[in-house]
This record gives C-alpha cells, sequence and structure tokens, in this order.
C-alpha cells in the first residue's frame, strides 16, 4: 500500500467510514466519519498535552505561548508533508537543558534566540536529507552513538528535577507515587497518561496543602492571544543548543520509520521533509516565545492502539490545541503547578530519557564486547552527566553539548584508527578465515 499522493485535497473515507476491520488500518489519506476523526484528534490532544505543558513549565516559558507554537507547527508539518505523514509536533524534552541553562546566563530571549537558530540548523540539514537521503545519518550517528546522546541529555537533568522536589518534597512524593501505580494499574490510553495522572493528583494535594496560587487564573480573561518573546541571538549558548540537532533528527528518522512499518506505506521518502518541517516549526516558536518542537511518540501510542493513522485526526487535534492556546486562564491554570509536583514527574520523566537512550541500544543490538562502543558510551555519559563546561572566548559548551561531541569524536575516532591499522572486529575474523584455508 503507497501513500495516498495529495495535498490537502480531501481524505478518502475508509470503508463505512465508521469500522476498521480486522488487520487494516486508516491510512495517511483517509479517514473515519467526522464525528470519529474529531474524538480520535481530541484523543491525540489528551496524549500529547501531559507532556507538552510540562516543557515549559520546567523551563519557565509560557504554557499558552509553548501550547500555540506545538499547534501552529503542526499545521506547517502537515502542510509540509503534504498531508500524508500523520504527526503532532509537541514540545521536545531535549531543549529543557539548554532553555535552563541559556536562561540562567542571559534570560529568556537568549534562550530563545537558541531554539531559533537549532530550528533553522535542524530546517537545514532537512533540506540534505531530501536531497541526498538519509543514509548518511545512520552513518554519522549508528545506535551507540544516538543511545548515548538521548541518555546523556535526560541523565544531565537530573539535578534540576532534585531542586524542584526539594521545594515541596511532599508532593513531590505523592505526584511520584501516583505516576508509577497509574501505569500498572491503568490499561489503555489511561495507562499511557500515566504521567498527566499524576500530576493531576499531586496537583490536588498541593492545592490542600496551600502551595498552589489561583490568584493568577481568577484574573486571567477567558479568550486573548497567548504571550509573545522576541529572542535575542547571543553566540555565547549556541554550543549547549546544537547537540539539540542531533538528537531531533534521529526522533523525526525513528517517526517516519515506525509510520512506514505501522502502515506499510512508503512514507519514508518524506523524511526530508518532515525533518525540514520540524525545523521550520522549532525556529517560528523561538522567534515569538516558544519551545522547539518534535514529533511525539505518544501520539504513535494513540494510533497502534486505534489503528487509525488518518492526517484528518492531526488537523483536529491542532485546531484542538490552538483554540486551548487562546485561552489565557487555561495557560495561568498549568502555570500555577508548583515545584513540587514538577520534581515528582520530573524525577520520572528525565529517567525515562535516559532509559530511551538504553532502549535504543538494546533494539539495535549494540555490541558493548567491542571497546569501540564501550569507550563511546562510557566516556561520554560521564561527561554529559558531569556536566563538564569549556569555555571559549563568548563560546560556552556544557555537559550535553561535550558528551554529544565526544560521543561522535570517539566513535569515528577510534573507527578510523581501527581501519588504518586493521584491527576491526570484520578485520580479525577475516584474517582468522584467511588462516584457516591456508595450506
Amino acid at each position: 500500500m503507497s501513500a495516498p499522493r495529495r495535498r490537502f485535497s480531501g481524505w478518502t473515507l475508509h470503508g463505512d467510514g465508521r469500522t476498521v476491520g480486522p488487520g487494516e488500518v486508516v491510512a495517511p489519506g483517509e479517514r473515519l466519519v467526522w464525528s470519529r476523526t474529531v474524538l480520535i484528534g481530541v484523543q491525540h490532544v489528551v496524549a500529547m498535552f501531559g507532556a507538552t505543558f510540562l516543557v515549559p513549565l520546567i523551563t519557565g516559558l509560557p504554557p499558552s505561548t509553548t501550547l500555540f507554537f506545538s499547534a501552529v507547527g503542526t499545521l506547517l508539518f502537515l502542510l509540509v508533508t503534504g498531508g500524508r505523514l500523520p504527526s503532532y509536533l509537541g514540545s521536545s524534552f531535549a531543549f529543557i537543558a539548554p532553555i535552563a541553562a541559556a536562561t540562567a546566563q542571559g534570560g529568556v530571549a537568549t534562550a530563545l534566540g537558541g531554539v531559533l537558530v537549532t530550528g533553522l540548523a535542524l530546517a537545514l540539514v532537512g533540506v540534505v536529507v531530501h536531497v541526498a537521503g538519509p543514509r548518511w545519518i545512520a552513518l554519522l550517528m549508528p545506535p551507540v552513538v544516538t543511545g548515548t546522546i538521548v541518555a546523556l541529555i535526560g541523565l544531565n537533568l537530573a539535578p534540576s528535577a532534585r531542586a524542584n522536589v526539594e521545594a515541596g518534597p511532599v508532593t513531590a512524593v505523592v505526584t511520584l507515587v501516583v505516576i508509577i501505580l497509574a501505569t500498572v494499574l491503568f490499561t489503555g490510553l489511561l495507562g499511557r497518561l500515566g504521567i498527566l495522572v499524576g500530576v493531576a493528583a499531586g496537583y490536588v494535594v498541593a492545592l490542600v496543602r496551600g502551595e498552589v496560587d489561583l490568584a493568577p487564573v481568577g484574573e486571567a480573561a477567558w479568550v486573548g492571544l497567548p504571550p509573545f518573546t522576541a529572542p535575542v541571538l547571543d553566540v555565547a549558548v549556541l554550543g549547549l543548543f546544537l547537540p539539540v540537532v542531533l538528537v531531533l533528527v534521529a526522533e523525526n528518522v525513528g517517526h517516519v520509520t515506525s509510520v512506514a512499518a505501522m502502515t506499510g506505506s512508503d512514507v519514508e521518502r518524506l523524511t526530508g521533509r518532515a525533518v525540514f518541517a520540524d525545523g521550520a516549526a522549532t525556529a517560528l516558536a523561538g522567534l515569538g516565545g516558544g519551545s522547539g518542537t518534535t514529533t511525539y511518540a505518544e501520539n504513535i501510542g494513540v494510533m497502534a492502539a486505534t489503528r487509525v493513522y488518518s492526517t484528518a485526526a492531526y488537523l483536529v487535534a491542532a485546531l484542538a490545541a490552538l483554540g486551548l492556546s487562546l485561552s489565557p486562564k487555561v495557560g495561568a491554570l498549568i502555570a500555577s503547578v508548583p515545584a513540587g509536583v514538577l520534581g515528582g514527574a520530573a524525577t520520572v520523566l528525565y529517567g525515562l530519557i535516559g532509559v530511551l537512550g538504553a532502549r535504543i541500544w538494546v533494539q539495535r543490538r549494540v555490541d558493548f564486547s567491542d571497546p569501540v562502543n564501550l569507550m563511546t558510551a562510557g566516556a561520554a555519559l560521564v561527561i554529559g552527566i558531569a556536566d563538564y563546561t569549556l569555555v571559549l572566548g563568548d563560546l560556552v559548551f556544557g555537559g550535553i553539548a561535550l558528551g554529544s561531541g565526544a560521543a561522535i569524536g570517539v566513535y569515528h575516532g577510534m573507527r578510523g584508527v581501527q581501519r588504518l591499522r586493521g584491527t576491526r572486529p570484520e578485520d580479525q575474523r577475516a584474517d582468522l578465515v584467511d588462516a584457516a584455508d591456508a595450506p
């Protein structure tokens, strides 16, 4: 089955528009009847909402602004990919550490400058991928490198989680416990929303304990534009953000590959467009005060559960999110979540990011008996977790940047020496075969 080649000229009704038969999927260019498409679209909003609003809460960016740009970014993504690739662009957790560090150095506007440059760089990569194909990405970032970069980003954030927990330990523990229990007690979509359930429970506890200030919620209007902030470019913080480009590329490629596998379509040819669209959406967010975006795995879970991959549902989701972002009262309510709740949720989230890196190693069968893989991961993880810092004039490179650079440099440097010396495992195996065949 091939992806329909249309640009929002309409979606073909799948069957009777009400049922999805055994073994069938609703393809990106198809849809169910609009009443069911709307319900599935709203479900996508629920799936992305918890993670999307946690990023601005943790980084200090306005939640309503971030939600606004995630909705606009999703619409842009659908436009660039011609409505052929289902995806929601939510807030990327890879931006949390660089935004926090850049904000501490020069303020929110400086952090937004970093988001803008990251988006432009990612868009440029998308153009290259579209022209040259995605194979060079796998060569530059093999699984051991990709997994290491993802892991060190999550683990680098651990100190900020601890700071939030210490600000409200009781609320943080309740939030953490409920997240853990909800994940195993509930099934289906509710089980996948365990973090959102835990945040809601922690918020109630915080209300009872008097840790929530609801005055801004009461003062906020029901309808209005979110606050926008212009970026300020500062080369001193760019070293914090550029490694995020590598993570976003890997996430986009993984998303496209997953959709292709689940739908049996040839959407992988849209990889370059997907990367470019995410870069453009991230740059747009940086221009106005939102966090950088990425394709959301949470929504892949919804598609896998419903077997509905229709981009019409994502159009509904984007419009619904846009509507929510235009309510300052909703934004104020989200912003009222106290530090203790964030600490409990961040403890899980940051750990999950770290473990996701390890999952890449497992899924791609990275061989850690190979000293190159072992050295690549070991050195880069310590650099990232310990948050090594290098200052070169106006440029400041933190643990994530240095760790990411170390992962790529150590891997390719050691492989280069192996090639020169003929000590690669495959070379040694070939030597053994030659010796066995010798008379």
